[in-house]
């Protein structure tokens, strides 16, 4: 009987031992068949993680800090993006240096999401013709149409999980909610003669536009374009006659032209600060605030309304 005990006992163990090597090896081989989206922004990798849990392997191409206007693509990133389940571009030009790859993908029957073509065209900021801004992201609630391509776009690669991405959907578009009212509530901190964006290039059109800034670039939408001695003088005059308080550098720009404008305006007899670091083109690295989307926002306009109140 004590031996039937023993031997019962081991056989148990056995079991159990079994049983978990075949879990982790299960999990593994779960891990290795997940759907593989590959997006270009870090604004759209936080968005596609948001929305796919752990259920989608999401991988960026472009870190913290890094200009798409640009980004020119590695065959390490063609590769990714030929090999990818998915992939999830911006598009209006702002991955200005990718558009035959995408182009290419498409012909290639790649699953491919624009987010721009998911947005009203009444929304876009037309700058001429069939041209438009690409800073989307920077309206909260044109973000919500982002969300809701992506979460459209997963359900279709997914549709077994459906429920799951559909509930991250409507908590985050909440959580985006919440975001554009404290937008709307920290705004009310300064007058509005005083709503005045003076950047390094001109990424904040839509937040102006949602927010009631008025809004001037140093360069262009694109950063690909440079700014003159003729664009300096004309933006410190400017800043002179408005007597604004404060001007901003930009994560993804480097400062030597928001310092040169400095140095302009001083040299006009007037002295204008430098309120601080936005983010316009690319979140915050890991562990700051900035990191994700709704935290870039806010960290945005706490920096702005701090400087200019």
């Amino acid at each position: 009987m004590r031996k039937n005990k023993i031997f019962m006992i081991l056989l148990a163990v056995i079991v159990i031992v079994l049983l978990a090597v075949w879990g982790a090896s299960k999990s593994k081989i779960s891990s290795s068949e997940k759907y593989k989206v590959v997006t270009t922004t870090t604004m759209l990798t936080d968005l596609t993680s948001v929305i796919a849990g752990d259920l989608i392997e999401v991988k960026g191409l472009m870190g913290p800090g890094i200009d798409p206007h640009l980004y020119k693509a590695s065959a390490g990133d063609v590769v990714k993006m030929r090999d990818a389940s998915m992939v999830i571009f911006n598009g209006l030009h702002l991955e200005g240096k990718m558009g035959e790859i995408f182009e290419n993908l498409r012909e290639k029957n790649k699953f491919v999401i624009e987010i721009a073509e998911n947005i009203d065209e009444k929304e876009l900021i037309c700058l001429g013709e069939e041209l438009y801004d690409p800073h989307i992201w920077f309206n909260v609630l044109l973000w919500k149409d982002a969300a809701v391509a992506v979460c459209n776009g997963l359900v279709e690669l997914d549709a077994q999980n459906k429920e799951f991405y559909t509930e991250n959907l409507e908590k985050y578009l909440k959580e985006l909610d919440t975001l554009h009212k404290y937008v709307l509530e920290r705004i009310k901190e300064i007058p509005k003669e005083s709503r005045i964006l003076i950047t390094a290039h001109d990424a904040f059109a839509y937040f102006g536009n949602t927010y009631g800034f008025e809004v001037k670039g140093l360069q262009g939408i694109s950063t690909a374009s440079e700014a003159g001695t003729r664009d300096v003088r004309q933006l410190a005059e400017y800043i002179v006659e408005k007597q604004i308080k404060a001007i901003f550098v930009e994560s993804s720009v480097p400062k030597k032209n928001i310092e040169a404008l400095q140095e302009a305006v001083a040299a006009r007899g007037f002295k204008v600060e430098i309120g601080g670091e936005l983010y316009s083109d690319s979140l915050g690295s890991p562990g700051t605030e900035a990191e994700t989307y709704i935290g870039t926002v806010k960290s945005n306009v706490d920096t702005i309304i701090d400087a200019l109140k």
